[in-house]
């Protein structure tokens, strides 16, 4: 699944292994796990390739345990046999939003992936009974605005991410503050944006799987 926002481009795929991990070997069902790397060419200058150099890049890590968390929120792990789904997200082309595009990419991925499962049989039950979907947010000249690409995003007085799931609850809430601190009133300006706005791509990507 290739996701494009803007110039920002996530490459998202979901390959299963037939084991879980030690720590769930007893529970029964499976796992899902996510990993989000930006290659070297995903921005202006070259980008050091992740653990290269025994490099770990914490941003990265923060990004993929995001990814999972939201992916897991969306699925009944119980439904699953003894497997671990694992996604990837590998960004291309970086111009803002990545691990909302990876988000986005990814919950299609996911609900391709387990259609495939459906159809080999592999499956008890369908797994995934809703979508998630994901949105960057920020306050720009006194007003909210999604979406931001890199320029809007380094110019925002505040940076927050937003995953929905398909009903329109809150999953997930990333915010802070660039500068001065925002009022309450902002907040709620920016929830009410990115809730639309996850609205909007749950709709894109219900398209995309044929819904």
């Amino acid at each position: 699944m290739l996701v494009e926002c803007g110039q920002t481009r996530v490459l998202c795929t979901v390959s299963v292994t037939d084991s879980v991990p030690q720590w769930m070997s007893s529970r029964g069902g499976g796992w899902l796990t996510a990993e989000y790397a930006m290659l070297p060419g995903a921005t202006p200058t070259r980008k050091f390739r992740d653990g290269r150099g025994n490099r770990v890049d914490a941003r990265s890590l923060e990004i993929q345990r995001l990814i999972g968390r939201s992916l897991r929120s969306a699925v009944n792990l119980k439904a699953l046999p003894d497997v671990t789904l694992w996604v990837d997200c590998d960004v291309l082309s970086a111009d803002g939003g990545t691990r909302t595009a990876a988000v986005n990419g990814a919950c299609v991925a996911l609900y391709d992936a387990l259609l495939y499962m459906e159809e080999r049989k592999t499956i008890r039950e369908w797994p995934m009974p809703e979508l998630v979907s994901a949105i960057s947010v920020g306050i720009l000249d006194g007003k909210a605005l999604v979406d931001l690409d890199y320029k809007e995003d380094s110019n925002a007085c505040v940076d927050l991410n937003l995953v929905c799931n398909g009903r329109g609850d809150f999953v997930e809430v990333q915010g802070s503050a660039e500068g001065n601190p925002f009022s309450p009133d902002q907040l709620q300006e920016m929830l009410t944006a990115g809730r639309d706005a996850c609205a909007t791509v749950l709709g894109l990507q219900r398209a995309a799987l044929g819904l």
